[in-house]
């Protein structure tokens, strides 16, 4: 029956410290995000080299991507993609594919054309780039004939 009490004891220290011991991993939690000097830009830790490799499958990476991004990616016109550059983002060197087209938005009509950026970290696709600002700043574009082609 002791190991009864013990039990019984040991539960009732559970309860009693339980809200504490979540106030403190929430904070720690908090205090996680809060810290560091991310610029947003990346959410890749990669090497942090400045010679990044060329990415040889920008094309087929962008597409598999811009399927999902896309509310309706069947039904893209005017699209148009300039070669990779090397170009300063968040204080490093990318390799930025710009990528021009228009496509429908949610509600089914054409939004016009828009430029957004594809930054391959370490010759991989990391992420899209809604506002590209100077990162496609005369950039020329080829057409990008994949892309009207998307299927779902």
């Amino acid at each position: 029956m002791a190991w009864l009490a013990d039990f019984v004891g040991m539960r009732c220290k559970l309860v009693t410290y339980g809200p504490r011991v979540a106030a403190i991993l929430l904070a720690l939690g908090a205090a996680g995000c809060a810290g560091g000097s991310n610029s947003g830009l990346s959410y890749t830790a990669d090497r942090g080299v400045e010679s990044q490799p060329y990415p040889s499958n920008y094309r087929p990476e962008l597409l598999a991507l811009l399927r999902t991004y896309l509310n309706d990616p069947t039904s893209v016109r005017e699209a148009g993609i300039a070669e990779p550059a090397q170009k300063e983002v968040g204080g490093r060197r990318r390799y930025v594919v710009c990528v021009r087209f228009n496509a429908r938005g949610p509600g089914g009509r054409y939004a016009g054309v828009k430029d957004r950026a594809g930054m391959y970290v370490d010759g991989r696709l990391d992420r899209i780039i809604e506002e590209p600002g100077d990162l496609c700043a005369g950039a020329t574009y080829a057409a990008f004939p994949e892309m009207e082609k998307l299927t779902r």
